[in-house]
């Protein structure tokens, strides 16, 4: 008997807080990101709040979630730091993480939109890189934990949330739109899920 092979990946799951939907219009004010090995090791964290950017405004209807949540709002805006200077801290923390690393969030196309196009502006990198490219932070496109959960489960895609999925499996951290709290939990719900892939498995 063999021991199964370790997964040698570093994933970096991330969360994203914003004042409205769209990258350039509006802004990202804080995000989040944990990284984690397969295993459920810790490698490391990053949390930063940002600055609005110049020529972007809040969304209305965003504006007006948040006032129901002002907690999550003074997190995702209090002592705001310069964009290019908390970019490219965040590439200086990354690089320093283990190789090989992913990009993964719950769901992909939201916080990936936003993490890519911030590093794409103030920054050399993105998350999918061309293939010319050998100075890079991450490697393939990145990780869907939603998908992956709908994929573990069996259940629809569509439906796979953070109110769908048991407590437990996000390590009972409350889901309080603080951009630390909330990345914590999907690092916790995808280690899960890997364990839960594993163990699935024939033989």
């Amino acid at each position: 008997m063999t021991d199964e092979p370790r997964d040698p990946w570093t994933y970096v799951v991330t969360d994203v807080e914003l004042d409205g939907p769209w990258p350039g219009i509006n802004s990202m004010r804080s995000f989040a990101s944990v990284a984690i090995s397969a295993d459920g090791t810790e490698q490391g964290r990053f949390e930063a709040v940002l600055e609005p950017l110049p020529g972007t405004a809040p969304d209305a209807k965003t504006l007006a979630w948040f006032a129901d949540h002002p907690q999550a709002w003074h997190a995702a805006t209090t002592d705001p730091e310069p964009v290019t200077a908390v970019m490219e801290r965040y590439v200086v923390w990354l690089r320093d993480l283990p190789w090989p690393r992913m990009f993964a969030a719950f769901p992909l196309a939201l916080d990936g939109i936003w993490i890519d196009h911030y590093l794409r502006r103030f920054t050399s990198y993105g998350i999918r890189q061309g293939h010319h490219e050998e100075d890079r932070v991450f490697i393939g496109p990145g990780l869907c934990i939603r998908s992956y959960a709908a994929a573990v489960t069996g259940e629809s895609a569509g439906v796979v949330d953070v109110d769908t999925l048991p407590a437990d499996w996000f390590g009972h951290v409350e889901h309080t739109h603080r951009a630390v709290d909330d990345t914590v939990g999907y690092a916790n719900l995808l280690v899960e899920l890997f364990r839960r892939a594993r163990t699935s498995q024939p033989g």
